[in-house]
C-alpha cells in the first residue's frame, strides 16, 4: 500500500477553526483537506461564504454536519437539507459528513434542539428513521453521505444491536458511508471501565465493512484518572492510545482520508500541522483482528 516514493498515500486534514483564519488562509499548508462545520456556513454570502471561498482555493473540504439530526423521529428538517445541498453545490467538497446521533424532539408541536449529539437505540426502529433521513438527504446532495460514531456516557445494555453491527446494518440498507471517530472509541472504553482501550477499538473495527469506510478522526481528549467520567472534548494532542490504533485500522483499511480535530484550548497553527504530519508519516500496522 505504499507508492514509489515510500509515502502512503492517505489524504490528511485538520479542522478549521476560527482563531487559525489567518495562519490557514493565508498560504497553502502542507495538508490535503480542511474541514468545517457546515450549519456556520448556510448563509448566501458575506465574510463567512469569503472564508470558504478561499479556504477552497487553498484546500480540499470537507463538509461536517452537527445538527441534522439522522436518527431523530421527528425527521430531518428540509430547510437545513436544502441549505446544505446548496453548500455542497456549490463548494463540491471531498467529503460530507453527520453523526450517528439523534438531537431533534418534538415538543408540544415545535421542534426543539437538544443541545448535544445523542445516541440512538440501536434497534429496528431506529434503523427504519435513520435510512430513511439519510435517503432524504443523501437525495439532496446527490452523494453518500458519511455516518461517524459519536462518544457516550452512560452505558445501556438493552440494545438489539452492537454499535459496529448496527452502523454495518446502516450502511448495506442506506447506501452511506462510515466515518469511524478514534477517540470516540478510546473514550467509550474508558467510561465502559474497559482495561485495554486498544484491544477494545480494534476489535470494534474488525466488525465494519473495510470498503464502507471512508475517513477516519483523530483528536485527543483531557486526560482522565480510571473511574472518572472522560469527556471527548477535543482539547489535548492525539493520544498514544490512538495512534496506536489508527497505524493498525490504516493496516486493515487502507489509505481513507483522515482527520485531526482540536476544538478546545486550541494549539497553534503549526502544532496543529506538526499533528497532521504525524498521521502523515503513521506506518500501516498489521493487525491480529485482520
Amino acid at each position: 500500500m505504499e507508492t514509489a516514493s515510500g509515502i502512503f498515500p492517505h489524504k490528511v486534514g485538520v479542522g478549521l477553526r476560527h482563531a487559525h483564519y489567518e495562519a490557514a488562509l493565508t498560504s497553502a499548508a502542507h495538508i490535503d483537506f480542511v474541514e468545517v462545520h457546515a450549519e456556520n456556513f448556510y448563509m448566501e454570502g458575506g465574510a463567512s461564504i469569503a472564508v470558504l471561498e478561499r479556504a477552497r482555493e487553498l484546500y480540499d473540504l470537507s463538509l461536517h454536519c452537527t445538527a441534522l439530526g439522522l436518527g431523530s423521529a421527528v425527521g430531518v428538517s428540509r430547510r437545513a437539507v436544502a441549505k446544505l445541498a446548496v453548500l455542497v453545490e456549490r463548494f463540491d467538497p471531498l467529503l460530507v459528513s453527520d453523526h450517528l446521533c439523534f438531537c431533534w424532539v418534538d415538543i408540544d408541536g415545535r421542534r426543539v434542539h437538544a443541545g448535544d449529539l445523542l445516541p440512538v437505540q440501536r434497534n429496528r426502529a431506529s434503523l427504519d428513521v435513520l435510512v430513511d433521513n439519510i435517503d432524504q438527504v443523501q437525495q439532496a446532495i446527490g452523494r453518500p453521505l458519511l455516518l461517524e460514531n459519536v462518544s457516550s456516557y452512560v452505558d445501556d445494555p438493552d440494545q438489539q444491536y452492537g454499535e459496529a453491527e448496527f452502523l454495518s446494518r446502516l450502511a448495506e440498507r442506506s447506501g452511506c458511508q462510515l466515518l469511524v471517530d478514534i477517540n470516540n472509541l478510546l473514550v467509550n472504553a474508558h467510561n465502559l471501565g474497559i482495561e485495554d482501550p486498544v484491544r477494545y477499538a480494534l476489535a470494534w473495527l474488525v466488525q465494519l465493512p473495510a470498503a464502507a469506510v471512508r475517513e477516519l478522526h483523530l483528536a485527543g481528549y483531557t486526560p482522565t484518572p480510571p473511574g472518572e467520567l472522560a469527556v471527548d472534548d477535543h482539547g489535548a494532542p492525539v493520544t498514544a492510545q490512538a495512534w496506536e490504533v489508527y497505524a493498525h485500522a490504516l493496516g486493515r483499511l487502507g489509505p481513507v482520508a483522515t482527520l485531526v480535530e482540536w476544538d478546545t484550548r486550541l494549539p497553534t497553527w503549526s502544532r496543529l500541522l506538526q499533528e497532521a504530519d504525524t498521521a502523515r508519516g503513521i506506518v500501516p500496522a498489521a493487525t491480529e483482528a485482520a
